[in-house]
């Protein structure tokens, strides 16, 4: 009898330990109504939207990856741009400059196009108030051939000249064999972010203690999730994980890093870190609705955690919407960015092109939350929603 106890309790202890851990944060039930208009939200109050570069018959008619930081007085926009299509040689890195968020410069180069078959794509930025890191992903094959790519750096102290580039550095003095994704954060002290390794794309946490985020940079230890592949995009697939195009928040003394999910469960990845980046959860499905495309999370000034995305069950990328959550465990608050109703006319032609907001990146500026995307890979546009509006509930 005593050795029948044995056997049931190692038998509930090892099916305790095979249980999946429960994902760090989740949703509010009924936030978002699926049979409503735009999922039920409305917009904060004083919510606006600006147009930062919108195409022409003598422009180039593709835009994605818009990402925003302020810089000494100014909000900088950095984005990638091609004649036609997505992901194409011809691809370069383009950057605006406003002083309120509202009126923008014409864009100007911050990398041009490469040669032979080389691709540039936008990177994002970092900064530590006195020199603005620009990174600028390089794909020596192109996107389009899945081998992967690295990231480099320009550094300005006035935002319009620009350094050389130089290669994104590992803490073991080597070049980092991955493109870095797009928002690095300030998380207890040390920058954080993710990296989509090479050869593929891999993605995964790194950290770094270089206020630049130039070098230093160190793999987090994370188990990647398997993916369910065959047939004959197999081998393909094999070199993109799962949990793709991460973010982060903050909660407490512990960093929570969410992913778009390429298994399409139309739903948030998330992983979490509490010992400053170094060891991380292994990735679990939250019940956070995600239309897989990249999001953007952070935290108000207050410390109140949010999710930028369109929280959609499906492929299209609308509404566009913000999501607060006081803790960082529920989300229990969402406010409309950007309605289904509202996008232009997509307006021309192009491979990946469709309707919708895509890839947003946002920031914390001048007492407003600002949200960076390229409405239907076309016009590149900021939403800004006053804190007043998002912290007062």
């Amino acid at each position: 009898m005593r050795r029948l106890s044995l056997l049931v309790g190692l038998a509930a202890v090892c099916l305790i330990a095979a249980a999946p851990a429960d994902p760090p944060y989740r949703v509010a039930p009924g936030l978002f109504q699926a049979a409503a208009p735009d999922l039920g939200l409305r917009p904060a109050a004083g919510t606006q939207t600006f147009t930062v570069f919108a195409p022409g018959e003598a422009t180039d008619r593709f835009s994605n990856g818009v990402v925003l930081m302020p810089f000494k007085g100014r909000l900088y926009a950095q984005w990638q741009s091609s004649a036609r299509d997505e992901d194409a040689p011809d691809t370069w890195v383009a950057y605006s400059v406003s002083d309120d968020g509202e009126t923008w410069r014409a864009p100007v180069a911050l990398a041009h196009a490469g040669e032979g078959g080389l691709m540039r794509s936008s990177g994002g930025w970092w900064t530590d108030g006195e020199t603005l890191v620009a990174y600028v992903n390089v794909w020596p094959d192109g996107f389009l051939s899945g081998a992967g790519g690295y990231a480099e750096y320009r550094l300005s102290r006035d935002g319009e000249t620009w350094s050389e580039p130089q290669r994104v550095m590992g803490a073991d003095g080597r070049p980092v064999e991955g493109v870095i994704e797009q928002d690095p954060h300030l998380i207890d002290g040390r920058l954080m972010t993710g990296f989509h390794m090479r050869p593929g794309m891999i993605a995964g946490p790194f950290y770094t203690d270089d206020p630049l985020g130039l070098s230093g940079w160190t793999a987090g230890r994370m188990q990647n999730l398997p993916r369910d592949v065959s047939g004959a995009a197999a081998e393909h697939e094999k070199r993109l994980s799962r949990e793709i195009e991460p973010s982060l928040f903050q909660r407490g003394d512990c960093a929570v890093m969410v992913f778009r999910d390429e298994e399409l469960s139309f739903r948030q990845l998330a992983s979490e870190s509490c010992d400053r980046g170094v060891t991380w959860t292994t990735p679990v499905l939250t019940d956070m609705p995600d239309s897989r495309a990249k999001q953007s999370a952070g935290n108000l000034p207050d410390g109140t955690a949010y999710l930028v995305n369109a929280p959609n069950t499906d492929r299209p990328r609308m509404p566009l919407a913000v999501t607060l959550s006081r803790d960082g465990r529920v989300f229990d608050r969402s406010f409309l960015l950007r309605g289904a109703g509202e996008p232009q006319p997509l307006r021309y032609d192009g491979q990946y092109k469709r309707p919708g907001y895509h890839y947003p990146k946002s920031v914390v500026w001048n007492g407003a939350l600002y949200v960076g995307y390229a409405t239907n890979k076309e016009d590149v546009q900021v939403t800004r929603v006053p804190l007043s509006s998002l912290v007062s509930y």
